[in-house]
């Protein structure tokens, strides 16, 4: 894991995230900074207060009962989460959490570049 201090926690989890191959930052829709691997959302910040991360049900659930994200805050019965970045370790374990997701939109990638050539 990457070693983060100084500046508010979303400020760290944005230039952890931004760091990594592919990662392009946007503002969001609703406020906040999205990341996207090409055409692909796989999160996105509201401040220094929550990160929305978009997985598949199963995984969603999974990570709801192991208690490293609550269902999302408007849109409680998809498959996106939502975590807080408050706390002690707060910006490490949503980091955590974008490391997921970004694992699957890599993969995701690959399987669509496999599919084009």
């Amino acid at each position: 894991m990457t070693r983060i201090d100084g500046n508010g926690a979303g400020e760290q989890v944005t230039a952890v995230v931004a760091s990594w191959p592919g990662v392009q930052t946007a503002p969001h829709r609703f406020g906040g900074t999205e990341f996207r691997l090409g055409r692909r959302e796989f999160g996105h910040l509201h401040g220094d207060r929550i990160a929305d991360l978009p997985f598949p049900r199963r995984v969603r659930d999974e990570l709801i009962a192991g208690g490293r994200a609550r269902a999302h805050h408007v849109l409680p019965d998809s498959g996106w989460v939502t975590a807080s970045l408050d706390g002690p370790g707060g910006p490490e374990r949503v980091i955590e959490l974008f490391e997921l997701s970004y694992e699957r939109a890599t993969r995701a990638a690959a399987r669509g570049a496999g599919a084009r050539s």
